[in-house]
């Protein structure tokens, strides 16, 4: 695996995402990278991620899945373009359509990984299918299709990066 994560390559004023923003200390600080063809991040849930005594709560699985998707879209786009990530032109992507599975109940107390597969790299579209599993069991499957960020997303975040700045 390579020793960059797609998230911290965001540039700063794109990086304050609840799900995998560096800049925000609140969130899950969610970190992904290429493991061959595929994706791969982890994520330790907390006790506060609860859904009843000894199970992750669904929203945050989704929240999970929808992070890794995006990234890997990003990831996907740079590498399918020959380019480093973080590299100008940005490649920002958010979800257009999210689908989520779910298998199996999800344990609390163990460490949850997170797999992508690029199925289709357009210029301004990547769709990629991302499980979720716990203690290599699969509890949840996603399908995701991510565009690239708008133009009317990217010129805002100057106008509000301020206000990010308190988070």
């Amino acid at each position: 695996m390579s020793n960059l994560a797609f998230q911290d390559s965001y540039p700063e004023e794109l990086s304050h995402c609840y799900g995998c923003g560096k800049n925000n200390s609140h969130g899950h600080q969610l970190k992904s990278y290429w493991d061959g063809d595929e994706t791969r991040a982890v994520f330790m849930p907390q006790a506060f991620h609860t859904a009843i005594p000894g199970f992750v709560y669904g929203g945050l699985i989704a929240s999970l899945i929808d992070c890794h998707g995006t990234g890997s879209a990003s990831a996907a786009a740079y590498r399918e373009q020959g380019r480093e990530l973080g590299s100008l032109p940005e490649q920002r992507f958010v979800t257009a359509a999210l689908n989520i599975d779910y298998l199996a109940p999800t344990p609390m107390g163990v460490e949850l990984e997170l797999r992508g597969v690029i199925r289709e790299v357009k210029a301004r579209k990547v769709v990629v299918d991302i499980t979720l599993s716990a203690m290599g069991k699969v509890c949840a499957k996603g399908h995701m299709v991510a565009v690239k960020m708008p133009e009317t997303m990217m010129s805002s975040v100057v106008v509000n990066e301020d206000a990010l700045k308190a988070i």
